[in-house]
Parts: structure tokens; C-alpha cells; sequence
């Protein structure tokens, strides 16, 4: 008898594995993944977690259809964040992808496993409401102090946290949001990374 779950699912098993640095090897998550008969397997090797924009990440996002299930070795190996994980959770729900995880034993194809998705959606927007909580308080207190924030003109904070969140989404691109308010790509990055860097400020103080 398999060690590994069964995965009921009505279309593709599409396998993700994932290794921090090139030292690292994947033997042990293809291994796992070719023991439940995905039929095709997307890999980043040498990719850090911390990345939103991963290659084997996003091309297998453009593949999935209706039906398939992603499979992973370990959680860890799909997001770089609680926060980041429980958008591809929420993502594939919308999509009607399901997500099988071999070492956590969570497989969305059974009606318990089911429920993981519901979790993952309540994870994801608690934290975006306390992100937006954050970053809304911390440009509140810098104002307050005379601080000069740096953000570009041209776009103001709600356009920011707006693209902010469509961006940690996987909903637009930095070049789709540029396009849509005429500026540079350039000009996106650094407003989006602006909010990063005060959202971490505000959660680690």
C-alpha cells in the first residue's frame, strides 16, 4: 500500500518542486512526486522561496486547467509566506485546482481536505486586512513626524496599496500596472517595495 495520498482528481497531476540554492538537489521531490504519477513536473532549482516571480513557478500557473491538482512534496517548497501561500491556496480554489501536499498529508480532492482551502482563504484575508492596517498606520506616523516618504507623484497610496496587493495576488504585473497609470515599470517597483518595507517595519516592531 502507497505511502503516499490517493489523488482523486478529474484532470492532470501537475507536480512543483522547488530548491533554495544549487548545492540543494530535488531527488527527493521528484522522487515523491513521480511516486504519485504526476504527469508533468515544474521545477526551480537554486530559486529562493523569497521570490514572488519564480520561472518553473509561473509557467506551471499557466498551464493549469479545471480539474488538476498541484502536488508538492512540502508545503514550503510552493510559498515563500503564509501570506503568499494562502493566495496560490486561494488562487487555485477560484481556478478549480486542487492542491495536494505529500508530507502534510493535505489533499483538497477529498471532502475533508476541502475545508483546507476555507482555512487558507480566512488566512489570507485576515492578513491583508491587518497589512492594510499596518501600512495605513505607518505612513499616518511618518507623515505626522514631517517625514518625506518618496512616493512617487504620479501615483497616489491607494493606486500603491492597490497595486501592492494585485501584484502579491499574481492578479497584474508591475508592467500591466505601470501601463495602466503611464508611468515606468521602474516607477511601480520601487512604490511597491516602499510599502514592503514599512508593512516589515510595522509587523517587527
Amino acid at each position: 500500500m502507497s505511502v503516499w495520498p490517493q489523488i482523486a482528481c478529474t484532470g492532470r497531476r501537475i507536480g512543483y518542486a522547488r530548491v533554495s540554492t544549487r548545492d540543494q538537489k530535488l531527488r527527493m521531490q521528484r522522487e515523491g512526486l513521480k511516486a504519485v504519477s504526476c504527469d508533468q513536473i515544474f521545477e526551480d532549482h537554486g530559486v529562493s522561496g523569497a521570490k514572488g516571480s519564480r520561472p518553473g513557478l509561473d509557467a506551471m500557473l499557466e498551464v493549469l486547467e479545471p480539474g488538476d491538482s498541484v502536488v508538492v512534496f512540502k508545503l514550503d517548497r510552493l510559498g515563500r509566506s503564509v501570506l503568499h501561500l494562502a493566495d496560490l491556496l486561494v488562487r487555485f480554489e477560484a481556478m478549480g485546482v486542487h492542491f495536494v501536499s505529500l508530507s502534510e498529508g493535505i489533499n483538497t480532492t477529498t471532502p475533508g481536505g476541502r475545508m483546507v482551502f476555507h482555512i487558507f482563504s480566512a488566512v489570507a484575508e485576515f492578513s491583508r486586512e491587518v497589512i492594510v492596517e499596518n501600512t495605513c498606520a505607518g505612513l499616518d506616523a511618518a507623515r505626522a513626524k514631517g517625514k518625506r516618504l518618496g512616493r512617487p507623484r504620479k501615483l497616489s497610496i491607494e493606486d500603491v496599496m492597490a497595486a501592492h496587493e494585485a501584484i502579491a495576488r499574481g492578479r497584474l504585473t508591475t508592467n500591466d500596472i505601470a501601463e495602466r497609470h503611464d508611468v515606468h515599470p521602474r516607477t511601480v517597483s520601487r512604490a511597491v517595495e516602499q510599502v514592503s518595507t514599512e508593512i516589515k517595519t510595522r509587523c517587527s516592531a
